[in-house]
């Protein structure tokens, strides 16, 4: 009994000089305790987000050969580049909480772990190209600046370097979006058009309200996160309105309008329904983005296979 006792009062004792360093605003580094609530919220959360980046990259990789210019061809090649290396940078941190890229993407195929919504919907035109750059870049970006301060270590420096590289991918975007503002009416039509199919699902990137996402309390207790879904959400509306006006784009939201009192805009309801329709596996693009990822992922066996003897090659030349 005494010694059960003993291990109940180490574990306190653990626990709270973890809560007292996380407070204390301490990085947290993988040979650190923690609690095991801490670590599987961050394998969760860093899997998650390391499939978003891989799986992002397929909408935009549908038009990598009818980009309009050698210009566009390249600077969108390079940013999917980017994206992978992202996912790579992420799956790199989350390995470091004890668990495999091989289970990770084996939960990933098998439906277990999620990744953004918003790469379930298609890729119709050019115009959407720089909706996914401007809006679902930009809305991302909101969201990781914020995890530049994450209590986890491995994952804050992560997202140094993502949000310097997803800086450069909104701006990307945009300049399509001026661009086409700037040209024929077909090309003004085809920008409005690629605007009301994704504003919507960029909102929804950020989850659901504070209210009704179940995550949000341990998160914010171990300062994993440092900012709420409305508060994010409501930060991107603010700054997205603008850049918007200025290029001559309309939000879709007959309800937007400025607070005066207080400063933010309101905004119209959110379609929860499709956000929750969408997560469970029945979005336009859901089956065929897995899909893909299996082919991609079967038909890259040979390199894994590759890599692994060159490995063992080269352990076994300087052992």
């Amino acid at each position: 009994m005494d010694s059960e006792k003993n291990v109940l009062a180490t574990e306190d004792t653990r626990l709270s000089k973890f809560e007292a360093r996380v407070q204390n605003g301490d990085a947290i580094e993988p040979r650190d305790w923690m609690p095991e609530g801490y670590r599987s919220h961050l394998i969760r959360q860093i899997s998650q987000h390391a499939h978003s980046e891989v799986i992002g990259m397929q909408p935009e990789g549908n038009w990598v050969t009818r980009a309009p210019s050698m210009r566009a061809k390249q600077i969108l090649l390079a940013k999917i580049q980017d994206e992978g290396g992202h996912g790579l940078y992420l799956y790199s941190a989350a390995e470091t909480l004890g668990i495999s890229r091989a289970e990770m993407i084996e939960q990933l195929q098998a439906g277990k772990a999620k990744y953004s919504n918003i790469f379930n919907y298609p890729s119709l035109t050019w115009a959407d190209i720089g909706a996914i750059g401007w809006l679902v870049d930009g809305a991302a970006i909101v969201n990781q600046v914020s995890l530049q301060r994450t209590s986890y270590g491995p994952y804050s420096r992560a997202m140094v370097r993502i949000c310097k590289e997803e800086s450069f991918h909104q701006r990307q975007g945009y300049e399509i979006m001026a661009t086409m503002m700037n040209g024929t009416a077909d090309q003004k039509e085809m920008a409005q058009d690629a605007m009301n199919r994704w504003w919507w699902p960029s909102l929804m990137m950020f989850g659901p309200h504070d209210s009704d996402s179940p995550h949000s309390s341990d998160a914010f207790k171990w300062k994993i996160k440092r900012h709420s879904n409305d508060e994010l959400r409501q930060k991107f509306i603010d700054k997205t309105v603008q850049q918007a006006e200025v290029i001559g784009l309309t939000i879709p939201d007959p309800e937007l309008k400025l607070n005066e009192e207080t400063g933010h805009y309101d905004h119209g309801e959110i379609n929860w329904e499709e956000f929750y329709r969408v997560i469970k596996g029945n979005g336009p693009c859901n089956k065929q983005r897995i899909a893909h990822h299996v082919k991609a992922h079967n038909n890259g066996a040979w390199v894994r296979a590759a890599a692994e003897m060159y490995k063992m090659k080269q352990a076994e030349k300087y052992n």
